[in-house]
């Protein structure tokens, strides 16, 4: 008998964790990109802005 299972089973295993980060990670940014438009539509500033604002 071979590992044939075992190897094959192993690359789905680790095909299904990362397509499932990978889902994660876009979901998260999703939810992070708006929350920051309603933080900044809330009058919220980053402070980065604020730093180049002080520059000019």
């Amino acid at each position: 008998m071979t590992h044939a299972l075992y190897v094959a089973a192993a690359y789905g295993i680790s095909a299904i964790a990362i397509v499932a980060m990978i889902a994660w990670s876009l979901l998260d940014q999703r939810a992070r990109k708006a929350e920051l438009a309603e933080l900044e539509a809330s009058g919220v500033r980053r402070r980065s802005e604020r730093a180049r604002e002080d520059k000019t």
